[in-house]
């Protein structure tokens, strides 16, 4: 008995060891303007004991000794060490200061990525928490709207049709990163967030810079740039699994793990979801896929090597076409009417759809060469296969023919009969397909060094090779046996299957070489900086059907755009900011501005560039609780080349429109805050107050049908109007209310107006005078709501989200042409998504 006694004694003295060794670390990791942090890595120093902070910022470990050291990091913001003790375990709040430095290990977004305070530009920063509490059903840009100078709409309303301008600029011209790299299509600069619909799930950060932007890359951002940072193989070792079920059917489920850094320096993570549902308008059903992949290997403290690939294919119906007011009025289904769909057999047939799978892979090296002076370099390739559909025939009037009303879905078996009597003669209507597949490679390297203790050199080049193959494909006979085509000169008269090429097939070529330099000043009060940024492009163009082989590549045509930019940031104190930026720079005429005639014979050799100047002013003001920012914009464009689709009307063709040499002027005045009322309440807003309008008539613009014929040439009095498809005035409040540690509310209030119809070049043949202006459709207002709450699952870490757009279901139109009863797009009305995510 004695000799148990003895034993329990000592085994309760080494528990008791074993208990006061431990320590329970607690804190809150915020910004510089005490916002919290989420996702945060926090680390006990010297060993992987470690853990994430929640979406308040909060976070708990326990480390396994009395004393010792936590390193606090998060991507964009200098790393922390904090000492800890038995003594000492609750460390408070902890705060971290944004610094470029920290975002060398991703692609050269220490090359884009603005540093508030330092930086002389407009910027908005969303942070992953803030993308997950927001963006429910919507599409990944309308998680912007809520920022100054952005209109997001989802288009048509086919999962991801949505679009998005800064300050009246779209896509063509907001210069799109991921991780650094441009990914704004080669020949006509425009973005297509289907293609990246699965980054809601990766992205660390996103960025939103307004006018000239950080970036240092040689990418032509008139109304801004979109940087969005991915995560990387830094994150901590685990995952999460997600679901996400909402309105119509929506169901998206997925999961993510990471090994962490090991001891041998290698580290990996692997994102993969699947989302699928109905649509919220009708015959928009969608399946798509999203996969992320990022393996990394540290050499050593001056090597590291990342590899990362990843994509979204999909499928969905589109909403291509718009319709008059009166007939969502008079329609069944009300503002989810679509024009674009039947039934066929049975099944439901999407007449205009999308599919596309566009990859990225990336290899990036990261040297750190000394103390000093470090070299980032990327090779990428990117590969797009895919397209949209739409009808052809001889008698497309086939399509008009309804189940019932002209409001009710088409009914294809009857062109199938119509088809099938045919027999040899082939088929009077068809479903096609406009492919536009590409095969993309780029190098983009960027070198920096410190000159002296207060002034940075950065240089670098940007070199890219691009080839769009574009075609027209028949995808459904629809009964008949075959299809009729005599637009390939060398293979008149051919009978088509399904699969064989038709109308148009043709290749363009687009080459890049650009530079870039920039200087960096920062001592005291002053940040400052001068870039300079040049750029080759080249174009060149292969028809196989128009020409004969012999013939069909035209000469490369080469144009060389510059810009010179420059901006000035000073401190007056740590409460107060002033900063300016200035620049102009040419950006090379577009392609069709080159081959003016959708051929080879049409060629302007000598196409102006685009010419852009822009400055702007802005002040900050940062306390404890406030963070507000104020500035004034004025953007002259010249020579703005540009392709416009116009829908036809009725049973009218679609046309296609040419504009060359547009000049416009963009200017107004933004407002954003942060206010931290508390701990547990926090409100936001902004105001846009834009006045952007067109400088110029146009002459002769030539119109095209669907099939690339030239039909007709318009003269455009438009010298006064309002540029059109993005309102102009926006307006933003919306507060964060914290209930407990980790249960939270949202509420957002949106307001939009002076939104102008597109002009319709169809409204200006023959026409001498300039309109008072397009159509302004109705000024409306939006209220979104959501909840999320977390628990323990046993050892897991829950979270629960359930979100609500268009909380009242507003009924407003988004988008419009502008004619004497305007086609228009009505936007979603109130919509649901309720998800859960467990953290392992």
């Amino acid at each position: 008995m004695k000799n148990f006694k003895n034993l329990l004694l000592v085994a309760l003295f080494f528990a008791t060891a074993a208990v006061f060794g431990q320590t329970k670390i607690t804190g809150k990791v915020v910004d510089e303007t005490n916002q919290p942090l989420p996702s945060a890595s926090v680390m006990v120093k010297g060993t992987t004991n470690g853990t994430s902070t929640d979406f308040d910022g909060n976070f708990t470990l326990n480390a396994d000794s009395n004393s010792g050291v936590i390193v606090i990091s998060f991507v964009g913001y200098n790393s922390r060490e904090v000492s800890f003790s038995s003594a000492k375990s609750n460390l408070g709040r902890i705060q971290l200061t944004e610094d470029s430095s920290v975002l060398d290990e991703i692609v050269v977004t220490a090359t884009s990525f603005a540093i508030d305070r330092k930086t002389p530009v407009a910027v908005s920063t969303v942070k992953a928490a803030d993308i997950e509490r927001k963006l429910g059903t919507q599409e990944f840009p309308e998680i912007l709207k809520s920022t100054p100078g952005v209109y997001a709409t989802k288009s048509g309303g086919g999962f991801g049709d949505s679009r998005i301008s800064l300050r009246g600029f779209n896509s063509e011209n907001v210069a799109v990163l991921i991780n650094g790299v441009p990914v704004n299509d080669m020949e006509n600069g425009r973005v297509y967030w289907s293609n990246w619909a699965g980054l809601s799930d990766v992205t660390s950060a996103m960025q939103v810079q307004r006018g000239l932007g950080a970036s240092k890359v040689a990418v032509p951002s008139i109304g801004g740039t979109i940087n969005i940072v991915s995560k990387t193989t830094d994150i901590n070792k685990g995952g999460s699994i997600s679901m996400t079920h909402g309105n119509d059917g929506y169901l998206k489920v997925g999961g993510t793990v990471s090994t962490g850094l090991m001891d041998n320096g290698l580290a990996a993570t692997v994102s993969l979801s699947k989302t699928s549902g109905e649509g919220y308008v009708d015959g928009t059903q969608f399946d798509g896929y999203n996969y992320f992949v990022n393996f990394s290997k540290q050499f050593n403290d001056n090597h590291k090597l990342a590899f990362t690939t990843f994509g979204s294919p999909q499928r969905h119906g589109q909403r291509q076409n718009r319709s008059t007011i009166s007939t969502y009025r008079n329609a069944q289904s009300g503002t989810k009417f679509n024009p674009d769909w039947g039934y066929k057999n049975g099944q439901v047939t999407h007449i205009e759809d999308n599919f596309y799978n566009k990859s990225q892979t990336s290899l990036n090296h990261y040297w750190t060469i000394s103390d000093d002076t470090s070299l980032s370099t990327a090779m990428y390739v990117s590969f797009g296969t895919g397209g949209g559909g739409g009808t052809a025939g001889t008698n497309t009037n086939l399509f008009n023919v309804r189940l019932g009303g002209s409001d009710q879905p088409v009914n294809l078996d009857n062109i199938v009969n119509i088809n099938k009597g045919n027999g040899a003669l082939g088929s009077e209507a068809i479903l096609r397909a406009s492919r536009n597949d590409h095969n993309w490679y780029g190098i983009l390297s960027t070198f920096k060094t410190k000159l002296s203790s207060n002034l940075d050199f950065v240089a670098g080049v940007d070199l890219r090779s691009y080839t769009g193959k574009h075609f027209r494909e028949v995808t459904d006979l629809l009964g008949g046996q075959y299809f009729f085509d005599n637009s390939n000169i060398n293979n008149p008269n051919a009978a088509l299957k399904v699969g064989d090429k038709y109308s148009y097939f043709n290749d363009g070529e687009v080459g890049w070489q650009g530079f870039f330099t920039q200087l960096e000043y920062d001592k005291d009060k002053i940040s400052a900086f001068v870039s300079v940024s040049g750029s080759n492009t080249s174009y060149r163009r292969v028809d196989y059907f128009q020409y004969t082989p012999a013939n069909n590549t035209t000469a490369k045509y080469n144009f060389f755009g510059y810009g010179v930019k420059g901006g000035v940031n000073y401190r007056l104190n740590d409460t107060h900011n002033v900063f300016a930026n200035i620049g102009y720079f040419e950006k090379a005429a577009g392609f069709d501005a080159v081959f003016q005639g959708f051929d080879n014979d049409h060629i302007n050799a000598d196409a102006e560039n685009q010419k852009i100047f822009s400055v702007e002013l802005g002040y900050g003001i940062r306390t404890e609780k406030l963070r507000a920012n104020v500035n004034v914009y004025r953007t002259e464009w010249n020579d703005r080349t540009f392709t416009r689709t116009v829908q036809g009307i009725g049973t009218s063709p679609d046309f296609i429109a040419n504009l060359l040499g547009v000049n416009a002027l963009h200017q107004g005045l933004e407002i954003d805050y942060t206010y931290r009322y508390s701990d547990n309440l926090t409100f936001t807003g902004m105001a846009s107050l834009g006045n952007w309008k067109w400088n110029n008539d146009l002459t002769n613009v030539p119109i095209f049908d669907d099939n690339q014929n030239q039909v007709d040439t318009v003269n455009l009095p438009i010298k006064g109007l309002r540029v059109s498809d993005a309102a102009q005035t926006t307006a933003a409040l919306g507060l964060n209310y914290k209930f407990w540690d980790k249960t939270s509310f949202t509420f957002d209030y949106n307001y939009f107006g002076d939104m102008y119809a597109q002009v319709n070049v169809l409204n200006y043949i023959g026409a001498t005078t300039t309109p008072s202006d397009t159509w302004k459709a109705p000024n409306y207002h939006l209220f979104d709501a959501s909840l999320r709450h977390g628990i323990k699952i046993g050892d897991f870490d829950t979270t629960f989200t359930a979100r609500v757009n268009n909380l009242f279901n507003t009924e407003y139109i988004s988008d419009a042409l502008d004619a004497t009863d305007p086609l228009v797009w009505y936007g979603a009305g109130r919509t649901f998504s309720l998800s859960a995510k467990i953290k392992f």
